[in-house]
């Protein structure tokens, strides 16, 4: 099995889709209209296994050392696999090549994101003056990264975590 980690196309908008639907049915990660995976596609890797979309990631930067990954999904037939440790390798490099030394994540799958130096997190991540510019975000990822009232109804109950680069 040779997988390929490559920057995300217009052509796999379908695909990522069509992984995060099942996970999104059972409130694993958040479901999204299909034009909102069009105006982040710059944010997203893909795995491909001989020309087929088995996974996907995004990297979406909140401040200045701060990034958050995104939307990282496998189909079911490649979990255990490696190909998720993959896309976050990807990830993690892009964070690295942009200047972040943060990255923070909403996941479900604590012991994957341990096993790559991700530790769960209480309260601020950020300093009060970073919290405040935050705050004037329209993004939803960052209002559950704040932890602000609003989003409380549609936060999944995951666990906040953090990996120091």
């Amino acid at each position: 099995m040779s997988v390929t980690i490559r920057r995300a196309r217009t052509t796999d908008v379908w695909a990522i889709r069509d992984l995060v639907a099942p996970l999104a049915e059972r409130r694993v990660l958040v479901s999204k209209d299909t034009v909102a995976y069009f105006e982040g596609l710059q944010e997203f890797h893909v795995a491909e296994i001989d020309g087929e979309v088995v996974g996907c990631g995004a990297l979406h930067v909140m401040w200045e050392d701060l990034a958050e990954i995104r939307t990282l999904a496998v189909a079911d037939a490649h979990l255990g696999r490696g190909v998720g440790g993959r896309l976050l390798q990807a990830l993690t490099e892009d964070a690295i090549a942009l200047g972040v030394r943060r990255l923070f994540c909403l996941t479900f799958e604590t012991e994957f994101f341990i096993r790559h130096g991700f530790e769960e997190i209480d309260g601020r991540a950020v300093d009060p003056e970073v919290y405040v510019e935050l705050l004037h975000s329209y993004d939803e990822g960052v209002a559950e990264f704040l932890d602000l009232e609003r989003v409380k109804p549609n936060t999944l109950g995951n666990s906040r975590m953090l990996r120091q680069l």
